[in-house]
């Protein structure tokens, strides 16, 4: 963050981030589907936004890991569109800048060693503790303190499901554990979950 010469390189590596090209998969798209029956909330580490993309609202979205679509100045905590900032470097810009008070720009997302907002990871354990049912989808289920919010949900009652190729920390604590592909797994439980909320209707 001191050293500009750092900072002009990660703003021109910032212009070929993958998450500009990529689009949401079939898991993306299942988990949007499941808030048309349940009350649902997506807790992710990821930072690319692809979950709002496939349609999941940004107010369900608790994103632990913050987000690349957004900049955030370290000085007076101004946050701003990434698209905004990258606009700027492509003109010429090689470090841009807080337009509010001249401040230095970063990635809203959360950099190692630097802890989570705690307003966000209150929201992920509020969400975890008053859930039915946890799905943890393709983590290994070993980054703290995101991972223990299967444990937070299991202790609170819910049914914890755990879509994973490999065997995690919580497996023991799940109600079922799935080794399938999660671009078919989500998709198959999330039409299975709808089809039992449309019966009891």
């Amino acid at each position: 963050m001191t050293d500009p010469a750092v900072r002009r390189r990660a703003w021109q590596a910032r212009l070929a981030h993958p998450a500009w090209s990529a689009t949401p998969n079939p898991a993306h798209a299942a988990l949007a589907r499941l808030a048309g029956g349940f009350d649902t909330w997506v807790i992710t580490q990821n930072i690319d936004g692809l979950h709002q993309r496939a349609g999941s609202a940004s107010d369900r979205v608790v994103e632990l890991h913050g987000t690349v679509q957004a900049v955030v100045c370290v000085g007076c905590g101004d946050r701003t569109e990434m698209a905004a900032a990258l606009d700027r470097v492509r003109a010429g810009e090689a470090d841009p800048p807080c337009e509010r008070c001249g401040g230095i720009l970063k990635s809203a997302t959360v950099m190692f060693g630097q802890p989570l907002d705690r307003a966000i990871l209150s929201a992920a354990v509020r969400a975890a503790s008053a859930s039915d049912l946890m799905i943890a989808i393709g983590s290994t289920l070993t980054v703290e303190p995101a991972a223990s919010l299967c444990a937070v949900a299991a202790e609170a009652g819910a049914h914890l499901v755990i879509v994973n190729r490999d065997p995690t920390p919580y497996d023991h604590l799940a109600t079922e554990v799935v080794r399938e592909p999660i671009g078919t797994a989500i998709p198959r439980i999330a039409d299975l979950l709808l089809s039992v909320a449309a019966g009891e209707r």
